[in-house]
């Protein structure tokens, strides 16, 4: 398991890599590790460190400021995680076997995901869509994380504009932008204000 942009300063056995900083941990079985965050705050995230199981085994890390220290921009009213990620219909361990026998690259994901759930697509119910409740007129903080194995996303909110405050814990100048484009592993905070007429708006990762 590895904390991705930790920063590990005289902890680097606490990385994660399989086979580099220790074995793999085995099913049915643990581990722990032992780091200290120096000089960091923001989103971050955590996933398996072997093979295509970062897939689906991955997490958020969100390091918040030190009691008393304000963000460097107006407190948002709530703060949301937002995990963008892949999903195939098939067993990743096995796409990426079948890859490496014929000396491909593995086949491209099914579909994307918010939060694991897939978009109001055909033969799928609306329900499986990802919903963020708002509040008319309050402020967001979205903390977005493309966990994605392979793929740059752009992440949109229809009818909205976005204000990207933070980018792989590293606050940035503000601006504003309708569209947000991340990496693989990237990590990007935006703010948004919840001022588009009532009603459901359309979020999309693409």
């Amino acid at each position: 398991m590895s904390r991705h942009g930790i920063r590990q300063l005289r902890t680097g056995w606490a990385d994660g890599p399989a086979y580099i900083t220790q074995c793999p941990i085995q099913p049915g079985q643990n581990f722990i590790y032992n780091f200290t965050l120096t000089g960091q705050r923001g989103t971050l995230w955590w996933h398996a460190h072997i093979l295509w199981l970062r897939a689906t085994v991955h997490g958020a890390i969100v390091i918040l400021p030190k009691p008393g220290v304000p963000y460097p921009f107006p407190k948002p009213y709530k703060e949301k995680t937002i995990v963008l990620g892949e999903w195939w219909k098939s067993d990743v361990e096995q796409l990426i076997d079948e890859a490496s026998k014929v000396g491909t690259a593995p086949k491209a994901s099914d579909a994307h995901t918010i939060n694991g759930h897939s978009g109001p697509i055909s033969n799928c119910p609306s329900q499986s869509a990802y919903g963020l409740p708002v509040r008319p007129g309050k402020t967001y903080m979205l903390r977005i994380i493309n966990a994605a194995l392979n793929e740059e996303l752009f992440f949109k909110i229809a009818g909205h504009k976005l204000t990207v405050v933070e980018v792989d814990a590293a606050y940035t100048k503000p601006f504003k932008t309708d569209t947000v484009l991340i990496a693989p592993g990237q990590t990007t905070n935006v703010l948004l204000t919840a001022n588009a007429n009532a009603g459901s708006k359309y979020m999309v990762a693409a």
